[in-house]
């Protein structure tokens, strides 16, 4: 993709969580082809600097593990020293134990809300600073198909989406008027680590394919345009908003 123009992501600086994989790290791509600064973060170190070799741009590899009590405040901080501070943060990181709700205990579902609800909140809140101090910031969240509908296995993956689609309204209404512009993506079902269990079984996997108005499942250049809108000048009047990219499953 060009980097001239409404998407470019030129002199921008971005913070991605879970770029070692799925989503997370092919964001973190989309995000270097598109003339930004990126910072990929992760807990796995080896797979973060395979990310950065390939990524061929400016690129950041930062090794932490967001679901064990990280200083956010010393996290963002180390983020910050090689580009400045980020006015990008996709928020990608992401956990599903698949348990039933009669597995559920109190420390997975704690682990669960923690990792997808509680750290992308006080890392935007930490970031907002630097982003209000630049009259531009971008924060992008990673919401779900069960944000607005249930599925087996999930009650505690559910309730951590449906916070995240009404955390980002109250993130646009909180920061939007400072410059600071708020939305979320809600993947469909894409070919990654998380939905490993979906796409090893050939029926399932056509299920949720022909549940799309669409007819397949999600590729990860699927996820680039949108991915480019909410996080470049193109969506300057865009906040508070969930948009769906999942080949029209939600529309069914």
């Amino acid at each position: 993709m060009s980097g001239d123009g409404l998407l470019s992501l030129k002199g921008r600086v971005a913070l991605v969580t879970g770029a070692s994989s799925g989503l997370g790290r092919a964001a973190a791509t989309f995000l270097v082809q598109a003339g930004a600064q990126v910072i990929g973060l992760a807990r796995r170190a080896d797979a973060l600097e395979q990310w950065r070799l390939e990524a061929c741009g400016e690129t950041v590899a930062l090794t932490a593990d967001l679901a064990a009590g990280t200083d956010i405040a010393a996290l963002v901080a180390q983020a910050s020293k090689p580009f400045g501070p980020p006015d990008i943060l996709i928020n990608a990181a992401g956990l599903n134990l698949r348990q039933s709700a009669d597995a559920v205990t109190p420390e997975s579902w704690a682990q669960t809300i923690a990792l997808n609800l509680t750290v992308p909140f006080f890392l935007a809140q930490a970031l907002v600073p630097g982003m209000r101090q630049k009259g531009w910031g971008r924060i992008i969240n990673f919401a779900s198909l069960q944000s607005r509908r249930a599925f087996a296995n999930g009650i505690a993956y559910g309730a951590s989406k449906g916070g995240v689609e009404q955390m980002t309204r109250a993130m646009a209404e909180a920061w939007s008027k400072d410059g600071i512009n708020a939305n979320a993506l809600a993947p469909g079902f894409f070919p990654t680590e998380l939905t490993g269990p979906v796409f090893a079984d050939p029926a399932v996997s056509a299920m949720h394919a022909d549940s799309t108005c669409i007819g397949r499942n999600g590729e990860m250049a699927d996820i680039e345009g949108p991915l480019l809108f909410l996080a470049s000048e193109a969506s300057a009047y865009v906040t508070g908003q969930v948009l769906f990219v999942d080949g029209g499953y939600t529309a069914k």
